[in-house]
């Protein structure tokens, strides 16, 4: 349990006092003697002069006095040293504290190379030494030697691992890291953590800015300015403060203000070094950082402990130091404090056994409790949360607090890293930048109209139509044009809504290869062109997404065959479409047949086969408009005006399609391939220009004396019709625009390889790629991509036409439709006429009981009704009601159902009706030559 924290006593101040004067007229400087077999000696050696060494000293004084007040067995003697010379004095202090004032502990040293070479003295002695600086990692490499030495700050690393979470969140590209230099070489190793946590999140350091040591400068701030002029050439403004004093800080911030550095769209990060000052600094110099994202050491300042401790801090610190403005404790003092905390715990674990720098060290390494500063445990690495601020007028305010969780790194709350807590992968807002910028800053420096971007476009490629030079116009919309250009200027007007792009275009002679190569070694800022995107060059430059597909084609050339097929004629319709209109003719004949047949056309009358024929011959024949068949129905007009005009309408198309089959010239390639090529040693043609003659020799394998270089587009029917080349090797987008030129004389082969597609290039790291790229995939998802394709690379006339001339059922859907529904209709009308018919006929008959018959005998009836005009009951003569039949229509004796030898006798005079059992007979039509006599009374003729 910590220790209650009393004031002292005046006893406490007079023997203080007397002490002090002993030792300064002894030593020359303040000590704390140590006579007693029962105290221990802590060495103390701090930068009394700096902020931080004034923390230290007020915090190490109130937690020795503690100790001291609330123990009756055991003191504290304290040793300062006030250390500000050359950085090996530090081994040398240490050696001295050690050997001469027989410290058994030492505590201070504010930079993490002073506590490495103090370490290298306490291990000799196996003195602990607790330093209260930030390492720059905790690598095991680093501690070989120096087992003493006991950490109390965090380390660099996950302070850099912070920064790399902002600058991932934000999607910063490239950073200028600022550092004061201490001239030992102590940033080297923050400089290669840095750079591999950047890399680990896709961005790239672009410049460094070393600042001289503000003790070894006359005149800070002219050499400040001296050294930003070297960033007026760098492209970002994404800038981290590494590491940096105080005082170097501010002049560094005043002059980028001044010069600035910190207008729109910059970025500007500070560590620890930095922001754990901002509770003590002066608001006036604060004010020149506003927009700054800060990294601050978290401590709660809301325990009881941590509130008693200030109070007693801010009263001896206002004591000692009255020329300071704030006398709050920050992280130094909190950490000072708990390194007397520490070393007392482990004098407490002693209980009586012998006090030697031994035990105390092992007693040291053992601790684990919850100090001022956060959690004390030197088993593991001290990995206190930090706490992201962005700083705000004379203050700062608190954004969010950085977890070690890669996917989410940042905590609405502070606390636990692994309590259940909001976490997200961005930080919360909202964010005062630099400028009062309210969207978030490009962090890179825009273009301006003094200094535009440099773009690099081919100056003369093989398929101009991608990019046109015309240097005999002097206006940059009309000299550069073509379907790179187009694409280019589409995706400015979307960046617009953000930020304007002022730029220059460069035209350039030579190759693709080349023209990358230009940005690679940054004479161009970009490439806009027909830029394939390969492997080797994305080593080089960033690439945007891709405008267009891309891969290697084979152009042959094509023979034309006449098409002598035997089915040929089929081909016009598909089989859906024969099947359709063969049902529809079937269904049709049925239906006029019905018709005709009811209204006693003797066309469609007589034997079955005759009837058939007639109705399959007419439906057939009107097909050709052949047919000679008389009709009499209505209902059969409206049917075959219908069908005759789906009949005029088929033949048409059909006509029309197979002529255009049998004269259209098909062409087909010749059958050759790439190894037949290479085997035969054929000439092949491509772009010299390009990468695909190094591709052919490198990958496929080609003689370099077989491949020829064609410079133009308008040369490859020339070469092919001369015998020059067998085939050509084209990219899919250049092998598009020679198809659809010349679609008859040439076919391409399905892609041989695949590659990136088309794209811009950008320098490495450039924050542009990221804003073209998601532009081009705007313009992509809105079809604009198409629409220029379709403005820069249309069809040629003659390829306009579809390769195939066949027929869809999607083309006459309709006029089937109609066909079957008018057909339908009519005979639906002529069923409701013969069924009233049928009722009235049976309605005249004095005998006929409808309700007692069945369903089968009136289906029996109806269609000999329809058959003959009447139904027939045995003993009865066909009413007067049954249609009256003429000679032609029914004299036939080809429709007799009842041959006369089998026809059965009428009864005698039956006794009752149930005596014999009606008979229902066809009513038998037989001709004088069949040696019968007609009937006497001739039924009535029948009528619709």
């Amino acid at each position: 349990m910590p220790f209650p924290l009393n004031p002292p006593t005046p006893c406490f101040f007079y023997f203080s006092l007397t002490s002090i004067l002993l030792i300064v007229s002894h030593l020359g400087y303040i000590t704390g003697t140590a006579v007693d077999e029962d105290s221990t000696i802590i060495g103390a050696i701090i930068d009394a002069n700096s902020r931080k060494g004034k923390e230290g000293i007020t915090a190490i004084k109130i937690a020795v006095d503690k100790f001291n007040n609330n123990s009756k067995n055991h003191k504290l003697s304290l040793i300062f040293q006030n250390f500000t010379g050359n950085l090996y004095r530090a081994a040398l202090t240490a050696e001295e504290l050690i050997k001469e004032k027989k410290v058994q502990v030492i505590v201070g040293m504010d930079t993490w190379q002073q506590a490495a070479l103090a370490a290298e003295i306490g291990n000799k002695a196996q003195v602990p030494v607790l330093s209260l600086a930030a390492a720059a990692s905790v690598r095991p490499s680093r501690q070989l030697g120096r087992s003493t030495q006991i950490q109390m700050g965090t380390n660099v690393s996950e302070q850099i691992r912070c920064i790399a979470a902002i600058v991932h969140s934000y999607h910063w590209r490239r950073v200028i890291v600022i550092y004061e230099d201490d001239a030992y070489g102590g940033n080297a190793e923050m400089l290669t953590i840095l750079s591999e946590a950047l890399q680990g999140v896709g961005s790239e350091i672009e410049d460094h800015l070393p600042l001289p040591p503000i003790s070894s400068l006359s005149d800070p701030r002219g050499a400040v300015h001296q050294e930003l002029l070297k960033l007026l050439s760098t492209q970002s403004r994404v800038f981290i403060v590494l590491q940096s004093s105080l005082p170097m800080a501010t002049h560094l911030f005043q002059e980028a203000r001044r010069m600035d550095f910190m207008g729109k769209d910059s970025v500007w990060i500070i560590t620890d070094s930095i922001s754990s000052f901002l509770d003590s600094m002066d608001t006036s110099l604060i004010s020149y950082m506003e927009g700054a994202l800060g990294i601050k050491s978290y401590y709660s300042k809301s325990n009881r402990l941590f509130q008693e401790f200030s109070t007693q801090f801010q009263k001896n610190f206002k004591s000692e130091y009255p020329e300071e403005d704030k006398a709050q404790p920050g992280i130094h003092a909190l950490r000072a404090y708990d390194s007397i905390a520490v070393i007392t715990r482990a004098l407490e674990r002693f209980a009586g056994d012998t006090n030697t720098p031994k035990m105390l060290l092992e007693n040291i390494s053992l601790s684990d409790f919850s100090g001022l500063s956060g959690t004390i445990n030197f088993s593991n690495s001290n990995s206190l949360p930090f706490m992201i601020i962005n700083i705000v007028g004379k203050g700062y305010t608190e954004l969010d607090f950085w977890t070690q969780d890669l996917d989410n790194p940042f905590s609405r709350e502070g606390g636990d890293k692994n309590s259940s807590r909001n976490t997200t992968k961005v930080l919360d807002g909202p964010v005062i930048w630099p400028g009062y910028l309210k969207r978030v800053p490009k962090g890179w420096e825009m273009p301006t109209d003094e200094k535009k971007l440099q773009i690099g476009i081919p100056s003369h490629p093989s398929f101009n139509k991608f990019v046109m030079v015309d240097n005999a116009q002097t206006d940059p919309e009309k000299k550069y044009t073509g379907f790179c250009i187009d694409i280019f200027r589409e995706v400015l007007k979307i960046l617009e809504q953000n930020y304007s792009l002022p730029y220059d275009f460069q035209p350039f002679v030579g190759t693709y290869d080349e023209l990358v190569d230009r940005v690679y070694n940054k004479t161009y800022d970009a490439v806009v062109g027909d830029v394939t995107i390969l492997a080797n060059r994305s080593e080089k430059v960033e690439f945007t997404q891709p405008y267009a597909e891309s891969g290697l084609v084979m152009i042959q050339q094509v023979r034309s065959e006449e098409p002598h097929k035997a089915w040929m004629f089929l081909k016009p319709f598909p089989t859906k479409m024969w099947v359709i209109t063969g049902a529809l003719l079937v269904y049709t004949m049925f239906i006029v047949w019905a018709v005709e047949y009811r209204s006693n056309n003797p066309a469609f009358r007589g034997p079955w086969r005759s009837q058939l024929g007639t109705a399959l011959w007419f439906t057939f024949s009107s097909l050709f408009f052949a047919h000679r068949e008389t009709i009499r129905s209505n209902i059969t007009r409206v049917v075959i005006v219908v069908w005759l005009f789906v009949v005029f309408v088929l033949t048409s198309s059909y006509t029309a399609s197979l002529s255009s089959m049998l004269t259209v010239q098909r062409l087909e390639p010749d059958l050759i391939d790439v190894e037949w090529l290479k085997a035969t040693k054929s000439v092949v043609g491509c772009d010299g220009d390009s990468f695909v003659r190094k591709y052919l020799e490198n990958v496929t394998k080609f003689e370099a004396a077989d491949i020829k270089n064609i410079s133009s587009q308008y040369q490859y029917p020339g070469e092919f019709q001369s015998g020059n080349i067998s085939a050509a090797f084209l990219e899919l987008p250049y092998a598009k625009v020679l198809i659809n030129q010349f679609c008859k004389n040439y076919t391409a082969t399905k892609p041989l390889n695949r590659f990136g597609g088309l794209g811009f290039a950008f320098q490495k790291g450039s924050p542009l790629a990221a804003d073209f790229s998601e532009a081009i995939l705007t313009l992509s998802e809105k079809g604009r991509i198409k629409e220029l394709e379709d403005k820069w690379f249309p069809r040629s006339a003659q390829c306009s036409t579809t390769e195939t001339d066949e027929l869809s059922l999607g083309n006459f859907w309709t006029l089937y439709l109609l066909c079957g529904a008018t057909s339908t209709l009519c005979f639906l009308i002529f069923l409701r006429r013969l069924l009233i018919d049928f009722k009235r006929h049976q309605a005249s008959r004095s005998d006929a009981n409808p309700s007692d018959e069945s369903v089968w005998m009136k289906t029996v009836q109806l269609v000999h009704f329809f058959h003959h005009g009447h139904t027939e009951i045995p003993n009865e003569r066909p009413s007067n009601l049954s249609p009256r039949l003429t000679g032609d229509e029914w004299s036939t004796p080809r429709w007799s159902t009842v041959s006369p030898s089998e026809a059965p006798e009428p009864p005698e005079a039956p006794e009752s009706p149930e005596a014999s059992p009606p008979t229902a007979t066809m009513n038998s039509r037989v001709s004088p030559s069949d040696g019968h006599e007609p009937p006497e009374t001739p039924p009535p003729t029948a009528t619709m």
